[in-house]
């Protein structure tokens, strides 16, 4: 189920519970029957969401291997700048000019560039050199 869709509770009621799971741990046979009993009284949908928070915890504290949520936040944001950065370079891609032929192959271009052939777009657009037998102001 992806993420806008699921529901969303506060940060405190997720630390309560995992208190909650804590306090009440030795009075049930198992770890899932405490998770069960905080979830019902907390009125979370399903005891899975309780169990993630735990594990989360866990994970966080370093008892558990796994990403910590701060890790987690920064390849959130990593992911996104990267993304932006993609988007950015696309619409400077598209707005560049081309130095393209008409068959719109860069390697037509490449010959052409090397033999000096001053019929190129861009050699017109550059001033021409003062040449070493005549003088720049003639």
């Amino acid at each position: 189920m992806s993420g806008n869709t699921s529901r969303r509770y506060p940060v405190e009621l997720r630390e309560r519970a995992v208190r909650m799971v804590a306090e009440i741990r030795a009075d049930h046979d198992s770890e899932w029957a405490a998770m069960t009993q905080v979830a019902s009284l907390l009125g979370i949908r399903t005891p899975e969401t309780v169990r993630r928070w735990c594990r989360q915890v866990d994970v966080d504290a370093g008892v558990r291997p796994g990403v910590t949520t701060e890790e987690s936040a920064e390849l959130k944001r990593l992911k996104r700048e990267n993304a932006e950065l993609k988007r950015a370079n696309a619409i400077l891609k598209a707005a560049s000019p081309r130095r393209r032929s008409a068959t719109g192959c860069r390697a037509d271009l490449r010959p052409a560039q090397r033999a000096g052939r001053q019929d190129h777009p861009v050699d017109l657009l550059r001033a021409p050199r003062p040449s070493a037998d005549r003088p720049a102001g003639a």
